[in-house]
């Protein structure tokens, strides 16, 4: 799991790659065709997830595992359709004024909470004054702070001004709205909405068993239509083997592989007889990120050493079987923002030695690690429990950074706790963690230097005066060459400055129990349309 910023928690995957290698070498699909059946309703989908929410009130919320099931309990005016293009979604639909500057959403009809009170334009109104509330302790509230004037001319209607352009505008509203009678004039940090939540999306919450299970029911008065699966289950298993066996067994329907899983462990003719994998680029990269904070990690050639020592290509054939390709920033390749003329800075030892002895790391003591004013150089990697993935990758990262006098520990922690304890409040040296990151390249919670409080995303303490720049170029335009000026010029100063070593950009490896019909794989990878998915009637073995 990782921590994701708000549009970057659409739960969006690029660019559909649906191949396997086969003993011949050649690439073959790995869904199995079977038979065409008439859309059933019934029996339950069970996906296992690493980490447990944290509040089911999104805007509270930065994590991926809270996200994961908001997304199912809420909507936001606009979603991403299977081919990643803004659509309707709680709007039926909008306009855009000539100048971009006014949107105005047309509010579906007859929209209801899933405790019957009508979705309103009230609604929606609410959830812009709570999350531009300075007393919210929200990470989203930048989009929405462009906005110079919101009005609702009618309870179907909403216009949303802006003073100057803003790019990333209508994509902001995707944001899940929350329902004004349950949390208008509350603390919306004490509302029992964080355990008991009330959306309008496709599943209704049941059930939050703490450290083992959240249970969704299928909501029947869905505006697109109810789910067929009647329920969805997420269940908590903090460990990819544990997940993995659990799946063998039948107890799980679908959960994401690891690269040794996907190519070692789920070739046998009886697992691809009961399951669909697929495989696909992610929207995403893992990052070694630094506390800038921390006295070790002010001096950027510290950082281009770290990077130089780390051999990239060794941890996408060792940890990803390949199946990945190199970061070089915060963008990933295939996006229209992505600069390929970035100059990463390549594996090389001795150049990595260069820089560290250039910042004073010169000398070494009896046991190879290097020593300044009589203190060695060491440091704790932090890393979230479960992940078998970053786990690999902080060994052979530490293994990498002791060929050249610098001492690693790792230490794993569990997800909540992780996020409480020491991410938001900017307790950790070097973190290993991984961003999804949306179709619009903004990412002003990330890198600028306001966003650098408790609980923000900016969470390594980042602060450059021509980035900030940039960023605010960059979402204050419609112009797309403006745009992918100012993208390309942030791109090229992160990988000089290396506030993060940016690692890999790993395939995204879903595999579904194959009795679930109706997964369509498509740019927006395969969860766009669970509400069509399906169990024929012979095949359900879950009941009420």
């Amino acid at each position: 799991m990782s921590v994701s910023t708000g549009r970057c928690l659409l739960f969006l995957l690029l660019c559909l790659c649906l191949t396997a290698c086969d003993s011949s070498g050649t690439h073959q699909p790995t869904i199995k065709r079977v038979e065409s059946t008439t859309p059933v309703t019934g029996d339950s989908l069970v996906e296992g997830t690493i980490g447990e929410a944290s509040t089911l009130i999104p805007v509270l919320a930065s994590d991926s595992s809270s996200h994961a099931v908001a997304g199912q309990i809420y909507n936001g005016l606009v979603k991403y359709d299977k081919n990643l293009k803004i659509t309707g979604d709680l709007a039926e639909s909008y306009d855009i004024s000539p100048d971009g500057l006014t949107i105005t959403f047309h509010l579906r009809r007859g929209v209801k909470w899933h405790d019957g009170a009508p979705f309103t334009a009230r609604d929606v109104l609410y959830t812009y004054r709570v999350i531009i509330d300075p007393k919210t302790p929200t990470a989203y509230a930048e989009d929405f702070k462009q906005v110079k004037n919101i009005s609702a001319p009618d309870v179907h209607t909403i216009r949303v001004v802006y003073a100057t352009p803003f790019a990333p505008a209508l994509a902001s509203w995707a944001t899940n709205i929350l329902p004004a009678h349950l949390l208008e004039g509350q603390d919306i940090t004490k509302s029992p909405l964080a355990r008991n939540p009330v959306g309008t999306g496709p599943y209704r919450f049941k059930e939050w068993v703490a450290g083992q299970k959240i249970v969704l029911e299928a909501n029947p008065e869905y505006f697109e239509g109810r789910p067929y699966i009647d329920r969805y289950i997420y269940r908590i298993i903090p460990d990819t083997s544990t997940m993995y066996m659990e799946l063998k067994s039948g107890a799980l329907d679908l959960m994401g592989l690891t690269p040794v899983q996907y190519a070692r462990q789920t070739s046998g003719r009886r697992f691809t007889s009961l399951f669909n994998k697929f495989r696909y680029p992610s929207s995403g990269y893992l990052y070694m990120g630094y506390n800038l904070r921390h006295p070790l990690f002010g001096d950027k050639r510290i950082r281009q050493a770290m990077t130089a020592a780390i051999n990239k290509d060794e941890l996408i054939q060792g940890v990803l079987f390949g199946m990945g390709q190199k970061a070089h920033g915060p963008i990933v390749p295939g996006r229209w923002a992505y600069n390929p003329n970035v100059k990463d800075i390549a594996y090389d030892p001795k150049h990595a030695a260069e820089l560290l002895a250039e910042a004073g790391w010169k000398e070494k003591n009896s046991e190879g690690i290097l020593v300044r004013d009589g203190k060695p150089f060491k440091f704790t990697i932090l890393t979230n429990q479960g992940n078998q993935q970053r786990l690999m990758t902080a060994q052979i990262v530490q293994q990498r950074l002791r060929q050249v006098g610098i001492d690693v520990r790792i230490r794993i922690v569990e997800w909540a706790a992780f996020l409480k304890e020491f991410i938001n409040k900017g307790n950790f040296e070097v973190v290993l963690l991984a961003w999804n990151i949306s179709q619009d390249p903004d990412m002003y919670d990330i890198w600028h230097s306001s966003k650098t409080n408790p609980s923000e995303l900016n969470f390594v303490g980042y602060k450059n005066p021509e980035v900030d720049r940039l960023l605010v170029e960059g979402r204050g335009t419609f112009d797309i060459e403006k745009r992918k000026r100012a993208y390309f010029r942030i791109q090229e100063i992160l990988a000089d400055e290396q506030p993060y070593t940016f690692l890999y950009v790993p395939d995204s490896l879903p595999v579904v129990s194959a009795r679930i019909r109706g997964v369509e794989p498509a740019p927006a990878g395969i969860g766009y349309n669970q509400i069509k998915w399906y169990v024929p009637k012979n095949e359900q073995v879950y009941v009420p």
